[in-house]
């Protein structure tokens, strides 16, 4: 009988496959940046980010209205800009879950990031030309970050082995988390020096400069990569032998998929996951901005703060999943959920705590920065849970869950907008319970029906590639 996972381990963080992790969380870090930073300039771009819609005279006066063009928008209408990148997300994320399984990942997702980085070049003009080009040009590139973001799970089917799968994951997911907090930082500082447009400008071209590195750097597979050792190669495909499957023309198991309640699971949760994670991604600048009455400068940094704990636990996650899983402390199946309760109750709880529990400056920055960072811990859950129930279709299925998860983060971006605009006064209160509600019955179903063990239906395709 085969061994589960190989006897002879090489692990080392100066090996290839944690580079390969290090290199995905740049890119991941440059493209977060491109996606976020309109969510910090949105405070210098428009005549006011209340409610009411009432101009900022202190950012007005203390800012340069050449270097820092300034528009007319509502709130509603930002909540749309704010949400037009996801529907360049949704309507691509299938079909490049689907392509990434049968074409070179490598040209797909170098391709994709370069794309993302021009559309950032040209945002700027696309603002001045009004709401209709910034939208499109924002839907333009979630097309783009969409295609990126999916193509990047399949690496791991052929590059992370089993045990190590948390870590690998997180590492590189957690980019995305460190370029929130990259971005929020050193933005007040670029709009206050050198305008709100530099700020696309910078990150546009620091895209570019990493996608170049991407193609110099990344092969599809360790079987055909020049530069790792030949003990690494080995341990990697060897651990992966019983999982691993070449392309097959055989058609999906789309039947047997719309009846798998693990995979809803995933669907389920991932919708609660992004419907939280989006308001926070995106409207955390706004809030700062309504209840502490800060300048530009010192939004970005309290801003920032979260998602540098974000990553922290991002990361702290995938280790600690690893190690309970390689010391048999735990079960898969009770890791997965364990980090599942963790990353969809705690950001909830926590949001509440804000609204009841903020009596001063500091307690009000201290659950800000807990309800947006502890949703990270479902990168031990169910963010990589799709590669345990059926690796061999795992970029698919991410594409899948993504794009039925993302229409909670759809929802809740032109929702939260909508409530600020209409009801100024509890806005936030209606936001987070919502939210509360939300994430509670997504987790109720992730517990009773979520698993990690490979399904029927994902067997049989690998029972085909082996014989």
């Amino acid at each position: 009988m085969d061994n589960q996972f190989p006897p002879r381990k090489v692990s080392s963080f100066c090996s290839f496959r944690y580079g390969l992790s290090l290199l995905l969380h740049a890119c991941n870090s440059i493209v977060m940046s491109q996606r976020m930073c309109l969510s910090l300039t949105m405070v210098v771009m428009v005549n006011g980010t209340d409610p009411q819609g009432v101009p900022n005279t202190s950012t007005e006066k203390n800012l340069d209205i050449i270097k820092n063009p300034v528009y007319n928008w509502s709130p509603k209408t930002q909540g749309i800009i704010f949400s037009s990148i996801f529907y360049g997300i949704l309507i691509i994320q299938i079909p490049a879950g689907y392509l990434s399984e049968k074409y070179s990942v490598r040209k797909i997702f170098g391709s994709a990031l370069f794309l993302s980085s021009l559309f950032s070049l040209i945002l700027p003009m696309a603002a001045e030309g009004g709401e209709t080009w910034i939208i499109a040009c924002r839907a333009a590139q979630g097309v783009s970050q969409g295609t990126a973001f999916i193509a990047q799970h399949t690496i791991w089917v052929k590059w992370a082995p089993p045990l190590e799968r948390g870590r690998l994951t997180s590492l590189s997911l957690s980019g995305v988390l460190l370029g929130s907090f990259i971005v929020l930082l050193v933005t007040g500082f670029i709009c206050r020096s050198l305008g709100w447009p530099m700020v696309f400008y910078i990150f546009g071209a620091c895209g570019c400069g990493v996608s170049l590195l991407w193609f110099l750097l990344f092969y599809d597979d360790p079987k055909t990569h020049p530069c790792i050792s030949v003990s690494e190669r080995n341990y990697i495909v060897s651990s992966l032998n019983q999982e691993q499957s070449s392309s097959s023309s055989r058609p999906l198991p789309i039947k047997a998929m719309i009846k798998s309640l693990p995979l809803w699971a995933i669907v389920v949760g991932s919708f609660g996951f992004h419907w939280t994670n989006t308001i926070m991604l995106f409207y955390t600048p706004t809030f700062v901005h309504s209840k502490l009455h800060v300048n530009i400068k010192e939004n970005g940094l309290l801003s920032a703060l979260p998602y540098l704990f974000a990553w922290s636990f991002g990361i702290l996650a995938g280790h600690t999943s690893d190690f309970f899983l390689s010391r048999n402390i735990l079960r898969l199946n009770t890791i997965r959920k364990l980090f599942n309760t963790l990353g969809l109750l705690l950001p909830p709880f926590f949001g509440l705590c804000l609204m009841y529990l903020s009596f001063s400056f500091y307690s009000t920055v201290i659950f800000l920065i807990l309800t947006a960072s502890t949703g990270s811990f479902c990168m031990a859950g169910l963010l990589i849970n799709g590669m345990d129930i059926a690796p061999s279709y795992y970029g698919f299925l991410k594409a899948v869950t993504s794009v039925i998860g993302m229409v909670g983060g759809l929802v809740s971006s032109i929702l939260c907008g909508m409530i600020l605009n209409e009801d100024p006064e509890s806005a936030w209160f209606k936001i987070f319970i919502l939210t509360a509600g939300v994430n509670v019955m997504s987790l109720v179903f992730c517990l009773i029906f979520g698993k990690a063990e490979i399904q029927d239906w994902a067997k049989d395709r690998q029972e085909h590639t082996r014989l």
